[in-house]
């Protein structure tokens, strides 16, 4: 363990940062829209907070256990059966979550950039580059997430600051939006784009200090938090609430309606689809990397790599169950939905329970 426990403050909020900035970027502003027409912005940023306090939960449980992973914690916190039968729960969600993030950037590579590659092809090979990656220690996770990040946040926001020289305040007035129960219904949606928090239980325990787990939550989701109300900002202010209604992925319109000064470059999508090809693999990278080390974790294996291959024809096979893009979208609404339910409520239900009976882990570090 204390090998293991070399994870900074600084990597653990590179890590969360960079697991919740993936593929549904491309769409964000298209949900926001949907939910609150010109308070979009509002929607997403209560969506945020609500993503906040859950990750908090998360953070709080694990500083409660520090040197335990969540599984050996929930077996000794609810017992092993009821325990394992939740954990099963967990992964098949994060395998299913893999599949459909291998499956969306397989759809939009062929839909945006190679129209003639075989969609199986782009999917394969992203899970491909995943299993490959996950075979590493938690180190080499920390360190691949970390040098990563500055090549998600940098273009994205320079994209972002760049398109506002287009863009009109009037199209995200009211903050409310026309219609504001919107705000009410779509705020929890709004909360699914932000729930790559979940990876933090993972990391925790490999912390070279548990005690600061806090402060790194709150400056990854601080962080993530400005830069997704800015996208929707952004795109909401330059197209308009009915007009971002009609664009498959807004965010990746916003690039192509955007340039540098002195029309260096005209279009800055090419750019764009570069940073998102790299944030996609990063989410992917951390649903791949949990759903092998909980398999590990459950079975109390020595070394969770041996099962990075083994589960790829199956998260293959998963990828290419929806028939259309229409289908891809509703299993992912209702997937995602599902999935912050359960990142809610099961850390929710652990916490409550070990503070009832009092438990907590061995804090000696």
């Amino acid at each position: 363990m204390d090998q293991q426990r070399q994870i900074t403050v600084l990597q653990a909020s590179a890590i969360t940062i960079s697991t919740i900035v993936g593929v549904g970027v491309l769409s964000l502003p298209l949900a926001a829209v949907r939910a609150a027409d010109a308070g979009a912005p509002l929607v997403t940023l209560l969506g945020a907070a609500l993503s906040i306090l859950a990750s908090m939960l998360i953070v709080w449980l694990g500083m409660r256990f520090p040197n335990e992973s969540y599984i050996e914690y929930s077996e000794k916190l609810i017992g092993k059966g009821l325990a394992r039968t939740i954990i099963i729960i967990w992964i098949l969600y994060f395998a299913i979550l893999s599949s459909l993030i291998a499956r969306e950037f397989g759809e939009v590579v062929i839909t945006a950039v190679l129209r003639n590659t075989p969609l199986e092809v782009t999917v394969i090979v992203m899970l491909l580059l995943a299993a490959f990656t996950s075979r590493k220690n938690i180190m080499t996770f920390a360190y691949i997430h970390t040098f990563y990040i500055p090549f998600i946040l940098v273009p994205v926001l320079l994209i972002v600051a760049l398109s506002l020289k287009n863009a009109d305040v009037v199209n995200v007035l009211p903050l409310w939006g026309n219609e504001p129960s919107g705000i009410v219904k779509g705020f929890f949606m709004l909360s699914t784009m932000f729930q790559g928090y979940f990876i933090m239980m993972m990391v925790i325990p490999s912390m070279r200090s548990p005690k600061k787990a806090m402060r790194s939550i709150w400056l990854a989701m601080l962080i993530t938090s400005i830069l997704y109300v800015l996208v929707v900002s952004a795109t909401v202010s330059v197209f308009g609430a009915e007009e971002t209604k009609k664009l498959l992925w807004p965010t990746l319109e916003l690039a192509k309606d955007t340039s540098l000064p002195a029309n260096i470059l005209e279009r800055l999508d090419a750019v764009f689809l570069a940073v998102w090809v790299t944030a996609v693999y990063t989410s992917l990278f951390s649903c791949y990397y949990f759903t092998i080390y909980s398999i590990g974790k459950l079975f109390r294996l020595q070394d969770h790599g041996m099962l990075s291959f083994f589960i790829l024809p199956f998260l293959f096979l998963l990828a290419m169950l929806p028939q259309s893009l229409v289908q891809l979208n509703e299993i992912n609404a209702l997937i995602t939905q599902f999935g912050v339910a359960l990142t809610i409520a099961y850390p929710g239900l652990l916490l409550l329970v070990s503070l009832l009976r009092k438990k907590r882990g061995n804090q000696k570090q």
